[in-house]
This record gives C-alpha cells, structure tokens and sequence, in this order.
C-alpha cells in the first residue's frame, strides 16, 4: 500500500503523506505507475462525460485534458518540452544535457506541448464518453508502462537526477511488473485493440529511447515523461482508429456503451 500511495503522491498534486526519500524507496513507487495513470486516465474519462452533457465534444474533451493535466500537475508536459528543445535540432551531448536541465521553455518545446494537447484533446473528442472511460484510462496506464518498460533496458544519462534517482534503483521484477500491470489494464478496457496500442507505445518509447541513449548515452526523468506523452497520444489515436473501424469490441467498451445507451 506504501508503494501504491508513493505513487500517487509522485504523479499526481493528491498530497498522500507518502514521500521517498531515498532512490530505494521512490523505486519501489515504479510498478504502481500504471495502476495510478489508470486513476488519472478515469479521472478524466469522468470529467469528460460529465462536461459532454452540457458541452460540444472538443470544449468537452480540452477541458477533460486540461484538468487531467492539473491533476498531475504538467508532471510529464513539463519533460516533453524540455526533451523537444533539448533534442530537436544538431547539439552536442554537454549541449543537450544543458538544455535538458534549462527550466525554461525554447520554441520546440512550447511546440511539443501544444501539440500533445491539440492531438489528444482532438482524440478525445473523437470518442464517446463510453468510449473515453475505456481508452484513457488504457492510454494513461500504458503510457506510464511503456515508460517503465523503457527504465528496464536502456541506462540512465548520469548517475544524479531524478531519472537515474530510479532506474538505477530499479529491479528488472519491479518494472516488469509495472509494465504488465499497464498491459493487463489495457487489455480488460481495449481488448484485442491493446495489442496494437501496446506496440505504438513501445515503438514510441524504442525510438525515443534509443535516440537519448545515442545523443547523451541514456535515459532522463525528462525523456521518460516525453515517452509517456508520445505513448498515450498513440495509444489514443489507436483508440480512436479502432473505434471508428468497428474493431474495438472488448466487453468492457461495449457494456459502457450499453449503459450509456440505456440511461
């Protein structure tokens, strides 16, 4: 339950009394981010469905991403940005490092974060609220596996900073557990549409990854917040793909879509 806790109080602003104070203790945090992306993915599915009664699906949907962002407190934004300016363009690594740590934000990275918000804002609004309560909170528990997974295989930049803080901390079992935490959440809200959220997610996280190993010969809490970015806009756009196609026919999307239907 500490762990569970731990979590929530490192991704969210919900204050637990849960804190880590050494990297031993904040690893023990990382296989519960999925379960606690799932509670923020239902957070804003919640919002979402709520506001779509009094408002057109986009105002419906930013407002639905805009306070889920203020749940997390631009927790991952915050790292997408730094990881656009830091990476976008031809820096060397003590350049790129440099960038990362700036907490100011350049044009890429202002770029980025709008981008985010413009395309899952714009995928919300293509879904149903039924709809939406099983795909954010797939996209938001994925996502964070796919970042977890990431901590599994690839190195931390440097030995100080929030990011190494864990991964090197962290145990093969504990991110492996996080990350099929995410997958199994995904599956019982996608069904077989998992599958392939999954694989966009991990291509995101492989590409992103092996372009901060290359660059500054690992991974930061910075690149591990824009691969949850990029990982839940795909997943979401998956969603949507699939929604639209008819493919989507997991139980739980279709008893949401009939309980919506009947009330």
């Amino acid at each position: 339950m500490n762990g569970f806790l731990g979590a929530v109080s490192f991704l969210t602003r919900v204050p637990t009394g849960t804190g880590a104070r050494r990297p031993e203790e904040l690893a023990e945090f990382v296989p519960w981010f999925p379960v606690v992306g799932a509670g923020v993915g239902l957070a804003v599915a919640a919002i979402y469905a709520g506001s779509h009664t009094l408002l057109p699906p986009l105002p419906a949907a930013s407002l639905a991403v805009v306070a889920g962002i203020g749940l997390t407190g631009a927790f991952h934004e915050d790292g997408l940005g730094d990881t656009a300016d830091a990476f976008v363009g031809h820096h060397d690594r003590d350049d790129t490092v440099r960038i990362l740590k700036d907490p100011r934000l350049g044009t890429f990275g202002v770029l980025a974060v709008a981008a985010s918000l413009l395309l899952r804002a714009g995928a919300v609004a293509a879904l149903t609220p039924a709809a939406a309560l099983a795909a954010l909170p797939a996209a938001h528990a994925l996502s964070r596996a796919a970042a977890v997974a990431t901590m599994t295989v690839l190195p931390a930049a440097a030995e100080t900073g929030l990011g190494a803080s864990y991964v090197l901390a962290l145990s093969r079992w504990r991110a492996l557990t996080g990350a099929a935490a995410g997958l199994a959440v995904a599956l019982v809200l996608l069904g077989p549409t998992a599958l392939l959220a999954a694989a966009a997610a991990g291509l995101a996280a492989t590409a992103l990854g092996r372009l901060a190993t290359r660059r500054i010969g690992g991974v930061t809490g910075d690149v591990l917040g824009a691969i949850q970015q990029l990982a839940e806009i795909l997943v979401l756009l998956v969603a949507v793909a699939a929604v639209t196609s008819g493919f989507s026919n997991s139980p739980v999307s279709s008893l949401l879509a009939l309980v919506s239907g009947s009330s």
